[in-house]
């Protein structure tokens, strides 16, 4: 019963989700994509909240940074290295007597990698579904079930990419040490993912960041008791956005800071 009402829960949030959809189609210069073919499978719990959910991308507590439970593992193609981390995916199932009746579609965030098995067949149904070169989401098991059932296993899938919907301005979530800044970067509306990011403290100009892995990025530089401001590159558009003065001086590790701006904004 428990697990029963999560689902519903997170079946209520993914019905407001969809109606911000449908009713906003694009963010900033990011537009809908066209439809494209590719399968989905679902795993996790009932819940769709568990950390394991957002490993590589460097994700926790889908819930708390805002991404509810409607998430999903990436085929090797669609995860690009981590460079398709937070973006949005709009999924409905096609073809398939496992279909949901009735239902229409789901949009998920991208939130982790969906490994290949070499050892399995996808063509005999062996599994391997996350081989290459297939395109492939493994969704948390509620977006799974707001559009197939359960027994299903697997089906068939149109997908395009979608702007993303996200209340407030972007987030950063500090790691590192004094001379290795390491941020999360949370929040990203629009596009939702990122492939350029810059940081500028009080005292410097702005110091290019690479990807560490998955949404972290990183600076080799000390920049402890500056107020820092960050500059993002969308990936899957021709935004850039400045996020001017995230943190004063006082900033420390381990905190989640939020800019007032976004690309949807």
């Amino acid at each position: 019963m428990v697990a029963m009402a999560s689902f519903f829960r997170c079946v209520t949030a993914a019905a407001v989700l969809l109606v911000l959809m449908v009713a906003t189609s694009e963010a900033g210069n990011f537009k809908a994509g066209d439809w494209i073919a590719a399968h989905a499978t679902f795993y996790g719990d009932s819940t769709g909240l568990d950390d394991d959910m957002g490993g590589a991308c460097g994700y926790k507590n889908m819930q708390a940074i805002g991404f509810g439970c409607n998430t999903a593992a990436l085929s090797t193609p669609l995860f690009d290295n981590g460079k398709a981390c937070g973006g949005c995916f709009e999924i409905r199932c096609t073809g398939s007597k496992y279909c949901l009746p009735g239902a229409s579609s789901v949009t998920v965030t991208g939130t982790n990698l969906c490994p290949p098995n070499y050892e399995k067949n996808p063509d005999k149904y062996e599994g391997g579904w996350c081989n290459p070169p297939r395109l492939h989401f493994d969704m948390s098991m509620p977006s799974w079930l707001s559009i197939g059932q359960y027994e299903g296993g697997i089906v068939p899938v149109m997908y395009r990419r979608v702007p993303c919907q996200r209340s407030g301005g972007v987030k950063f979530k500090f790691s590192g040490n004094e001379y290795w800044l390491l941020v999360y970067l949370l929040n990203v509306g629009g596009p939702g993912d990122a492939d350029g990011m810059w940081v500028k403290g009080d005292k410097t100009d702005w110091i290019a960041m690479s990807r560490n892995f998955g949404a972290a990025w990183q600076a080799f530089s000390k920049l402890g008791g500056m107020g820092l401001s960050f500059k993002i590159r969308a990936r899957s558009s021709d935004d850039t956005i400045i996020c001017n003065s995230v943190v004063d001086a006082r900033w420390i590790f381990g905190v989640t800071y939020q800019a007032p701006n976004n690309f949807d904004s």
